[in-house]
């Protein structure tokens, strides 16, 4: 697939990844968004803003996400934002726990799967 020919969705808990992903594959050309969907109380929000054509999970453990970003939160809000993320999770094409790797694994995991994927473009209707 050409990287214009369909859109990247990126979900995950705050944390994850998902920014640092999303400008990696934006600077190699893909329609890529960063969806705050752990956020959002509306479950299938990620389809309703973006419906992208693939759609990415990032995981990453509790712990973690305090390292990462500094976070003074508790687990149940980590919990929570799992709770949210819960629909995407179920419909995601790529999952990846983000734990042990660098953003250029990540990336490349992405980039791997990408350019083995049977997934087609969502048509349009204009």
């Amino acid at each position: 697939m050409k990287p214009t020919n369909f859109t990247i969705g990126v979900v995950g808990v705050c944390g994850s990844g998902k920014s640092e992903l999303v400008s990696r594959l934006r600077k190699r050309g893909y329609k890529t968004h960063h969806i705050a969907q752990e956020h959002s109380h509306v479950p299938s929000m990620w389809q309703k803003i973006v419906n992208p054509d693939i759609l990415i999970f990032l995981e990453v453990s509790f712990p973690l996400t305090k390292k990462r970003k500094g976070f003074n939160w508790k687990r149940k809000e980590y919990q929570e934002q799992l709770r949210r993320l819960h629909h995407a999770i179920s419909h995601a094409d790529l999952r990846i726990n983000t734990d042990e790797l660098s953003p250029k694994d990540i990336s490349n995991q992405v980039l791997m799967y990408i350019d083995t994927s049977k997934k087609t473009p969502k048509c349009s209707s204009n």
